[in-house]
């Protein structure tokens, strides 16, 4: 909260700001905090202001949710994510299924289908056996389902006090096909932007279990392995432009990221965009907006317009794009920048959001 009105401005009538303070922190904290995880633009100014300094890699600057390499001939996608989900099991999944969706998802957002995963257990000491087993046993089963395999791992012990039970690392490989390029760039105006399902589901199952709140009804995540829907869209066209999962900071930091990587606009309507009764309930009461929320097995899809109702089609003939949705279209106008119709007749712009809403989500 501010200060008293009159220390915050100088004789002169400029503003003081040495004088605010806030509840949120800043964007130049010195220090780490949780909104450097939450997907948003803290997270996006730490990666760029020192993790791609650092690394020098031509193949980082993309910033997609995998890199696409050429290796011997073929182009190979890969990537890596770590899963730090509280708690461990909830409605729908666990950390398990996490780190197995979450690493194929990444891979099939650049057209890959995933082939390879590596998994690493980071566990704290004390931690039940038998929470270990189940774990690794979902995570088994989740690669089953995704066609994967999991073919290295390593494990780490630390103290009691210093993890949260399990936490897990997973890195995958798979292969783009041949004609197949989609990257946030490659967004272009009058494409049509597509929505796989209803959005919000993940977060708020996590946060029903973790804070013991009821909404009427189970809320159950998301988590899915999106591989196949994918391969069902590219059969249709190789000349899918955008394809992302809108995970942490939800729909909105995904549309954002994919305006400012091509330089277009975004235009969603409010109306269109898929949101489940419990979501809305649980986002009214608790004062959140379910384009912020993350979601485990949905994408969004940039297509182009003359292709857009054959994707549709084909998506809503699979079991994970059953619901998919038209929800806006890609403009020339405010570059950079997602706005979004109200049903009031009016606009409003959809920010990329700062830090998260929900911490600890995957």
């Amino acid at each position: 909260m501010l200060t008293e009105q009159a220390d915050l401005v100088d004789p002169a009538g400029a503003p003081d700001f040495a004088g605010w303070s806030c509840p949120l922190p800043l964007r130049d904290h010195p220090r780490v905090v949780m909104g450097h995880g939450g997907g948003g633009a803290m997270s996006a100014e730490l990666v760029e202001n020192i993790f791609a300094p650092a690394y020098g890699s031509r193949a980082l600057a993309g910033l997609g949710d995998s890199a696409v390499l050429d290796l011997g001939g073929a182009r190979l996608a890969f990537s890596t994510d770590s899963y730090v989900v509280r708690p461990l099991f909830f409605p729908g999944g666990c950390i398990g299924d996490l780190a197995v969706n979450g690493t194929v998802n990444d891979l099939a957002m650049s057209g890959a289908r995933a082939a390879y995963l590596s998994c690493g257990f980071i566990l704290e000491e004390g931690v039940e056996l038998a929470v270990v087993d189940r774990v690794a046993r979902a995570l088994g089963a989740a690669a089953r389902t995704a066609g994967v395999e999991v073919v290295t791992g390593d494990t780490k012990v630390v103290e009691a006090g210093h993890g949260d039970g399990v936490y897990l690392n997973t890195a995958g490989i798979g292969l783009v096909p041949a004609g197949v390029d989609i990257r946030p760039q490659r967004a272009r105006p009058g494409d049509v932007v597509i929505v796989s399902g209803p959005i919000g589901l993940h977060g708020v199952a996590i946060m029903s279990v973790r804070e013991g709140l009821e909404f009427g009804v189970e809320v159950r995540s998301d988590c899915a392995a999106l591989g196949g829907l994918v391969e069902a869209m590219l059969a249709v066209t190789p000349d899918l432009h955008v394809l992302r999962d809108p995970t942490r900071g939800g729909l909105a930091a995904a549309l954002n990221e994919i305006a400012a990587a091509a330089g277009v606009g975004v235009v969603v309507s409010e109306r269109a965009v898929p949101v489940p009764d419990p979501v809305a309930n649980a986002c009214a009461v608790l004062g959140l907006d379910p384009m912020y929320i993350a979601n485990e097995g949905k994408l969004v899809a940039f297509v182009p317009r003359p292709e857009a109702d054959a994707v549709l089609a084909a998506m809503r003939a699979h079991p994970l794009g059953a619901e998919a949705v038209v929800i806006g279209e890609c403009v020339e106008d405010h570059p950079g920048m997602v706005v979004a119709r109200t049903g009031f007749g009016g606009t409003r712009v959809v920010d990329l959001p700062l830090g998260e809403q929900l911490p600890r989500i995957c």
